[in-house]
């Protein structure tokens, strides 16, 4: 590292070192702080009281057995299936909701048909309000009435004549559960003004990959307002929000699963909670939501939702909009990434993957087989970028002369103008190969989005893969080691020693090496390194796609290098600086600033020789 770096870093320290001090706030902010803060506290604990009371009223009204659900006080918590052939349901006596759901196409980290959530992870109230009292439907119990295997009405019975029924309907071949509320009798003991309930939903997200630290970077509470806008909590740690207006769902994602409420006259009021769990005991997130619905208590009108209990599957998703005619976008649980990533994904990556799967191939072979077409679709930026590279190196003679003109450092200015000047005049243009670069990128970003969202590679073996999915491990060890955890993958470090062996190839065709470049230089060979501690953890299909990326790389590069006629380049070279040549806008510009420096330049010069 040259003295200018290191002065340049010590420069940047004395800036955030003077920054933190000039910011600091004076005493009158710490005081308007330390206000603000006291009253947050004072809020929550008005509210923690309000919460306190209406948890004291609603167990007097369990006490009491003339309330209005009082016979439905006490009771025995069974559970009763309901399902198709994709999943099985079962819904809880107590609270009258969906307790434990089990996808019968995918298996978990066990070999057993996966379960997204039971044994209490699931969590629905509905508070019913009436005589000035709130009945929370999770402390009562129901009576199922009526029942066939993909139909369920669960009673919640106030007296003989008056009830609520709680009615769930399995759609065939489908992961969808139609819900409605439905009172009998109940206008005149139910509040009538209000024409709105409140709900409370909390679900425990099991870990159901082999990684937990990959799959909670996956893991997040997703909501689509009325109004079309798909938001979501930080996947990094606690974090809440209230939402304005209406939301049309809340969808509670793992990885590849997901639970979402759906209500098509949306919620109002809605506050959402993500806050992280141990995922030493198997859980990785508790999500909460708290909304208002719409209640018509009118004698047997149907409140109606709707459940989505799944995979997070592309299409599967995207079918729904289509089968019921409505614009939901639940498909937005796929995470493909930034809008333009997603896009791509959406018209190119994911219509070839799903045209490679219908062949039969294998995960990998699939995989192998979209490489190469990607590297096929990018291959004239990549060659756009090896001709400029070619051509800025046929004048390394010129340019080595021009840097023994300028040895000095005070002309570094004049150097790169000449460089620029040089450049023009054989029509190379400097920018030719990071262009083309740049065009490539959304391309590579897409597919680093999907391959971790693929849930067709879950569980898919290749080679010494055993899930594509998940990491595949070489080494293990049992302590958790910062940075790398407790194992080496055998693909990510593939994909590292092949990226260094392609920044090593990359630096022996620059054109040059500028001065003071040596750090540059030294990262461009510590950034495969890092990919070792930031890409252990994913998926081996991601590094293994990558692995053959570079590999394809390398292979194409030394192909156009040993196929290039550097006489027949040069003599193009020298024909263009014949022709003549308009300086483009770009150049212009470039130009106009450089000679602004160097004035700038010069005259700080001259004043230092005038003291």
């Amino acid at each position: 590292m040259d003295k200018n770096t290191i002065t340049g870093f010590v420069l940047i320290a004395l800036v955030l070192i003077g920054f933190s001090y000039f910011s600091r706030p004076s005493q009158e902010e710490i005081e308007q702080i330390q206000h603000y803060n006291d009253s947050i506290a004072a809020l929550e604990q008005r509210l923690e009281t309000a919460r306190q009371a209406e948890r004291v009223a609603a167990q007097e009204a369990l006490r009491d057995t003339n309330a209005l659900f009082g016979r439905a006080a006490a009771g025995e918590d069974l559970q009763v299936k309901i399902g198709n052939e994709l999943f099985d349901l079962e819904v809880a006596t107590k609270g009258g909701t969906l307790a434990k759901a089990t996808l019968k196409e995918y298996n978990d980290q066990q070999g057993q048909p996966l379960t997204l959530f039971g044994d209490g992870d699931a969590r629905f109230d509905f508070k019913l309000k009436g005589n000035g009292t709130v009945y929370n439907t999770a402390n009562y119990y129901l009576t199922p009435v009526e029942h066939t295997d993909t139909t369920l009405t669960m009673r919640l019975q106030a007296d003989s004549a008056s009830y609520v029924d709680f009615r769930y309907a399995v759609h065939s071949g489908s992961y969808l559960v139609n819900f409605s509320i439905v009172p009998h009798g109940m206008a005149g003991l139910l509040s009538q003004g209000d024409k709105t309930i409140d709900v409370s939903w909390t679900q425990d997200t099991r870990q159901q990959e082999r990684s937990a630290t990959f799959e909670n970077t996956r893991t997040e509470l997703m909501y689509r307002t009325m109004d079309g806008d798909v938001d979501n909590l930080s996947t990094g740690g606690n974090d809440s929000d209230e939402i304005e207006g209406l939301t049309q769902w809340v969808g509670y994602k793992n990885q590849f699963f997901s639970t979402a409420w759906i209500c098509d006259n949306g919620f109002s009021n809605t506050a959402v909670e993500s806050s992280m769990l141990n995922e030493d005991e198997g859980y990785l997130k508790k999500f909460t939501t708290t909304a208002r619905i719409d209640f018509d208590t009118t004698d047997g009108a149907s409140n109606d939702m709707l459940f989505y209990i799944g995979p997070n599957h592309f299409n599967t998703l995207k079918d729904i909009d289509d089968t019921l005619g409505k614009d939901y976008e639940l498909q937005r649980l796929v995470n493909l990434g930034w809008v333009l990533f997603r896009w791509v994904n959406r018209i190119f990556t994911i219509p070839l993957f799903d045209w490679l799967t219908s062949c039969g191939l294998s995960m990998g072979l699939i995989l192998l087989i979209m490489t190469v077409i990607v590297k096929l679709v990018i291959f004239p930026f990549q060659y756009k970028s090896f001709m400029s590279t070619a051509k800025m190196k046929a004048l390394r003679p010129e340019i080595d002369a021009i840097n023994k003109k300028y040895p000095n450092q005070e002309d570094a200015m004049r150097k790169q103008q000449e460089t620029m000047a040089l450049y023009s005049r054989y029509g190379v243009s400097p920018m030719g190969g990071c262009l083309p670069m740049l065009l490539q990128m959304p391309v590579l970003f897409a597919l680093f989005m999907f391959v971790p969202s693929a849930i067709e590679l879950r569980q898919q073996s290749f080679l010494w893969a055993d899930d594509l999915s998940s990491y595949d491990a070489v080494i293990s060890w049992g302590a958790h080691v910062p940075l790398i955890g407790n194992h080496i993958s055998l693909f990510c470090l593939l994909m590292c020693i092949t990226t260094l062996a392609n920044t090593y190839y990359m630096q022996k065709q620059q054109p040059m090496q500028q001065e003071g470049m040596a750090f540059m230089k030294w990262f461009m060979y510590l950034m495969p390194l890092m990919f070792i501690f930031i890409l252990n953890d994913y998926p081996s299909g991601l590094n293994y796609y990558y692995f053959l990326s570079t590999v394809f790389s390398i292979v194409i590069m030394l192909i156009l290098e040993k196929t290039l006629d550097k006489a027949k380049l040069r003599a193009k070279l020298e024909e263009n600086l014949k022709k003549p040549r308009k300086q483009s806008g770009f150049m212009q510009r470039l130009e106009q600033m450089q000679k602004e420096q160097e004035r700038i330049l010069e005259e700080q010069r001259k004043r230092k020789g005038q003291r």
